[in-house]
Parts: C-alpha cells; sequence; structure tokens
C-alpha cells in the first residue's frame, strides 16, 4: 500500500487555516477537490523536508516545493477541480491568474512585508511568537528580505525610483484588479457557477489574507470591505471548507466518509468530513504559541534548532565584536621581561 501523501505547510492564524498565500492556496485547492493529504502545519521550515513551506511528499517519496507545481502533481492524481471547464473557461483562468500575480500580489507583498506599521504590529509580531526560539530572533527578518527581492522581480527594471510614487502606482492597479474581481464574480458562489475551480483557490487565498488580517495601514483592505460579493466569497469559503480550523489548532478528530463525483466514467473519490457525533475534548493551551498539527521527529528537531540557532548566535556575536576573547597575559619574571614585551607587541 502506498504511503499518503503529506504537506508541509505554515500553521493558522487571524481567523485562517493559514498565514501563508502559498500555503493557504494548496489547502484551498486540496479541500476543493478532496484529495487525501496528511497536513503538518508547523512554524518552523527547517522541519520541511525542502526547508521551505508549503512542501508536498508524494506516495512514492518525491518532494515538490512550489504551489503550481503541487497542484499540477495532484491534477496528475486525479484530483481535478477543473475537470469540467470548458476551453474558454480555462483560458480566463490562465488569464486571471495572471492579472492576480501583475497587479495584485505586489501590493500583498509591499502590505504585509513593506508597510513598518503592519509588518512590525502585525506580519513579523505573529511570526516571532509562532516561531521556536532561538529562530524568531532571525527568520523573519531574513524572509522579509526574501519577500523584498520577490516584490523587486515582480516590479521590474521600470519601477519608479521614489518609494511614494512606486507605493502609489501598486496600489492604483491593485485597486482596479479588486474591482475586476467584483465584476467578475457578480452573484455566482465561485467564478465559474456554482463549483470551486483552481482559480478560486488562489483568489480566495490573496483576498482572504487582505481581508481577515488586523492591519492597522489597510488602504486596499478597506477598498476591499467595500465590495461586499467579494466579502461574502471569501465568507462562504471559510465557513463552507474551513469550518473548525480557520485559524485555531485542534485535535484529530474522527471522520466519516462521503463520496464526491470527478465527472463522467470516473469512480467517485472519497473525502472527509467530521463526524458529528464525536465528542471532541477541548485543546490544550501550551505557551508556545499557536497549537499546530503533530509535526515528525518534533523533539530530534527541537534539540536540533536550538543548538543550531545557538552556534548561529554565538558566532554572529565572535565575527561582528560584540564577544572578544582576550589572551591573558602571563605574569613577568626579571628573566622573561624582553619576552613578555614581544607578546604584547603582537597582541596591539
Amino acid at each position: 500500500m502506498a504511503a499518503p501523501m503529506e504537506l508541509f505547510c505554515w500553521a493558522g492564524g487571524w481567523g485562517l487555516p493559514s498565514v501563508d498565500l502559498d500555503s493557504l492556496a494548496v489547502l484551498t485547492y486540496a479541500r476543493f477537490t478532496g484529495a487525501p493529504l496528511k497536513v503538518h502545519k508547523i512554524t518552523n521550515p527547517w522541519r520541511s523536508p525542502t526547508g521551505t513551506l508549503p512542501a508536498l511528499r508524494t506516495s512514492h517519496g518525491e518532494v515538490i516545493s512550489v504551489p503550481h507545481k503541487i497542484i499540477t502533481h495532484l491534477r496528475k492524481e486525479k484530483y481535478n477541480a477543473d475537470y469540467d471547464l470548458s476551453a474558454r473557461q480555462g483560458a480566463d483562468t490562465l488569464a486571471f491568474m495572471s492579472l492576480l500575480e501583475e497587479k495584485l500580489l505586489p501590493v500583498l507583498i509591499h502590505t504585509f512585508w513593506v508597510d513598518s506599521k503592519n509588518y512590525v504590529e502585525v506580519t513579523r509580531k505573529w511570526y516571532a511568537e509562532a516561531m521556536p526560539f532561538p529562530l524568531n530572533f532571525f527568520l523573519p527578518g531574513r524572509m522579509q528580505r526574501q519577500h523584498l527581492e520577490r516584490l523587486q522581480l515582480l516590479c521590474g527594471e521600470h519601477r519608479p525610483e521614489d518609494e511614494e510614487e512606486l507605493e502609489k502606482e501598486l496600489y492604483q492597479e491593485a485597486l482596479e484588479c479588486l474591482t475586476l474581481l467584483a465584476q467578475r464574480l457578480g452573484s455566482q458562489k465561485f467564478f465559474f457557477g456554482d463549483a470551486p475551480a483552481s482559480l478560486d483557490a488562489f483568489v480566495f487565498s490573496y483576498l482572504a489574507l487582505l481581508l481577515q488580517a488586523k492591519l492597522p495601514s489597510g488602504k486596499l483592505q478597506a477598498h476591499l470591505r467595500g465590495l461586499p460579493n467579494l466579502c461574502a466569497y471569501c465568507t462562504h469559503i471559510l465557513s463552507l471548507y474551513f469550518p473548525w480550523d480557520g485559524g485555531k489548532a485542534r485535535r484529530s478528530r474522527p471522520l466519516a466518509p462521503r463520496t464526491v463525483g470527478r465527472g463522467p466514467g470516473m469512480s467517485p473519490l472519497p473525502t472527509f468530513l467530521p463526524c458529528p457525533s464525536a465528542e471532541v475534548p477541548p485543546p490544550r493551551q501550551t505557551p508556545a504559541g499557536p497549537e499546530t498539527e503533530e509535526e515528525p521527529y518534533g523533539r530530534r528537531n527541537q534539540i536540533l534548532s536550538v543548538l543550531a540557532g545557538l552556534a548561529a548566535m554565538v558566532g554572529y556575536a565572535l565575527l561582528s565584536g560584540i564577544v572578544s576573547i582576550q589572551r591573558a597575559a602571563p605574569s613577568r619574571t626579571p628573566d622573561t621581561r624582553a619576552l613578555g614585551m614581544a607578546e604584547e607587541d603582537e597582541e596591539e
């Protein structure tokens, strides 16, 4: 019997099953299709098989870390949310995906990782509280630098030199993108009717992060909240597909199987819903931050993480001169006066 597929992703917060854009998109797509995944919601990317999140370990032991490639693999395994789409709808999906990456992704990065108030009070605060010591001292800063590099690649060479001008341009394009999405969705439940598709997984991940986080500087958030159909769209997906883990950790509960069709001529898919008759005890709170699902090799990885972090901190302190090692000069006697002077010169 093949091993189950395992998904490693960032843990939840802000009322969402994951606070990371890519992790949220993959989680949502998996819920849409009923893909049987063993999900590890973690707050230490070093516990992922690739050192990054999200990451999928397939039933054959292969590891995939790019969100689009993870979804492509799920499609190859017959978990395809776009099975019933027409050719025109498929083309619309590609067009809107490009629109999201061009117009909305740069503003999301700017909102959460560049805007100083949002970064300090929301983004860095969550990661610093969720990550284990001592990773919470340096990983949020490293992640911020990685997002800044990604933003520079997205903006390209023609970005305005002035930061205020750049911000104004990014937000203007994002406002137009949100308005276009609202017009395209209209009064439908999903973008292509009554059933979700891959486009819905990505649109939801973008909008839900922006809608749910309590941002002190939220110009784009205010515009989104003024589009009621997009707000209802996010609320509908959260309540329908993530009714019990909207950002809160939970213990495993018994699952009752039901079937979901995959199209004509194909066998039904097993998917799982919480068994209503099961009594689940309340989760035990720990002082280490938000609870997560079971993490593999927990004790060993905790010890390794602490040792690696301590080594990094000691090395940084030595290299930066915060801590220095001084050699004490030996006591001098009349016979070793010349040698003692030579040692002093070498130390200077």
